[in-house]
């Protein structure tokens, strides 16, 4: 079931150009799916915590690099999609995603059927990008301009005061 589930953003991330990073990796899906489907893409699995990046290390494909550490910590625009499946509130995980993917790319998360799609628009509005589609549960925000100043905001302060 992780498997399938992480597999159906494989057509919407082939569609964006560069690095992808799957933002709150966990135990690597949708990242390491991802990377065994795109195996001409590099992956980057964004983990905070040591032991998960630990076995994500022994789970790594050739075009994956496992770094430890948190979405606000890391340098704006520098990738082509950034994924994310149960990382937060999708108002909180737009904020965290969106400023790592540079201006032409998109984000795509994994969201359940309730989500408030007014909302997400907003918070993208917010940190430079749009609501492109809602789909079958998956989200797709394209990076419309390039991350404004004071985005992304320190460490936790987008789960404790969510924007939108």
């Amino acid at each position: 079931m992780l498997l399938e589930d992480s597999l159906r953003g494989v057509e919407v991330v082939s569609g964006f150009e560069g690095p992808i990073v799957d933002v709150g990796s966990g135990g690597g899906v949708p990242g390491i799916p991802l990377a065994v489907s795109l195996p001409d893409r590099e992956v980057t699995l964004l983990e905070a915590i040591g032991r998960k990046c630990d076995f994500l290390r022994e789970w790594a494909q050739p075009n994956v690099r496992v770094v430890q550490g948190r979405a606000e910590e890391q340098e704006p625009d520098s990738y082509g999609v950034a994924v994310a499946k149960a990382l937060a509130k999708p108002p909180v995980a737009v904020e965290w995603c969106l400023p790592l993917v540079r201006p032409g790319g998109a984000v795509v998360l994994w969201a359940g059927p309730s989500v408030d799609t007014e909302r997400v628009a907003r918070v993208a509005e917010q940190v430079g990008g749009e609501l492109a589609e809602s789909r079958d549960g998956l989200l797709v925000l394209r990076k419309v301009q390039p991350t404004p100043q004071g985005f992304p905001r320190r460490t936790g302060v987008a789960s404790k005061r969510p924007l939108g």
